[in-house]
């Protein structure tokens, strides 16, 4: 559309894990610790959407045109679809 538009998209994920490890005493006098491991993992994804082409600031007509629609109705489907699954509510209910 314009020469300052990549159109591009970025996911970036960060795993993180952790480890708790839990020493207990061991049952009686001379008995050795007891020792248990428990492991837990968050993941988190950032999400980086291009702009939007606005076909009234470049000025496109005919396929240039078509194809900001397009973008734009893309976006607007990625977005709706990146909402959907931050949404406890429908994550929970599997809708």
């Amino acid at each position: 559309m314009n020469e300052g538009s990549s159109r591009s998209h970025a996911i970036f994920t960060i795993t993180i894990n952790q480890k708790i490890i839990k020493i207990s005493p061991g049952e009686g006098n001379e008995a050795e610790p007891v020792t248990s491991e428990e492991n837990i993992s968050a993941k988190f994804h950032f999400v980086d959407l291009a702009g939007s082409e606005r076909i009234k600031k470049t000025g496109a007509t005919g396929k240039l045109m078509q194809e900001g629609i397009s973008i734009n109705k893309g976006l607007l489907a990625l977005g709706n679809v990146i909402a959907a699954l931050t949404d406890e509510k429908k994550i929970a209910s599997g809708t």
